[in-house]
């Protein structure tokens, strides 16, 4: 069972946990959202591009979903869970439609997530290694690089932590 979602109010947007009536209009958030990661790599064959419906409604049993949502629609999505190491918390697929970039809302979610776990004392997230916007962001906002991985001659991960007590102060590089 996941933990609740606190409400935050920014920018007009609400942010709260996601449902699963909500999977398919994350979906294809999603995948527009990860377009310009595509056109950054020259891949459409992504995870974020290629997951199913399916896929993103089996991680509502084991992930907390959180949405922002203006008006009638929602503008943004995060994902966060424990594990598998004590006291780690995993963030992932960080996306906010491509006419509210740049104005809070990414780490108005990234805050949410890392706000819904209080138990968490690390947070973890990756990121390509060509994109450096969120590379900008992460470190903004207190994480740190630990670790690269190759995936392949095009892309690496860059994993990223912050440590909950010290706000991204003290993280040990990883080799």
């Amino acid at each position: 069972m996941t933990p609740a979602a606190p409400q935050t109010k920014l920018l007009a947007a609400d942010i709260m946990a996601a449902n699963l009536a909500d999977a398919e209009a994350i979906l294809a958030l999603q995948r527009l959202a990860y377009q310009s990661e595509a056109r950054l790599y020259g891949n459409g064959s992504i995870p974020p591009l290629t997951q199913t419906l399916i896929e993103l409604r089996a991680e509502f049993a084991t992930l907390l979903v959180l949405k922002a949502v203006s008006g009638e629609s929602i503008i943004g999505s995060v994902r966060a869970g424990l594990g598998p190491e004590a006291g780690l918390c995993r963030i992932g697929r960080l996306i906010v439609h491509p006419d509210h970039q740049r104005q809070g809302l990414g780490s108005a979610l990234l805050r949410a997530a890392e706000a819904s776990f209080p138990a968490a004392r690390r947070f973890q997230l990756f990121t390509g290694h060509k994109s450096a916007g969120n590379l900008r962001l992460y470190q903004r906002l207190g994480y740190l690089p630990v670790r690269s991985e190759a995936v392949s001659p095009e892309l690496s991960l860059v994993f990223l932590e912050r440590n909950a007590e010290r706000g991204g102060e003290e993280i040990e590089k990883q080799t």
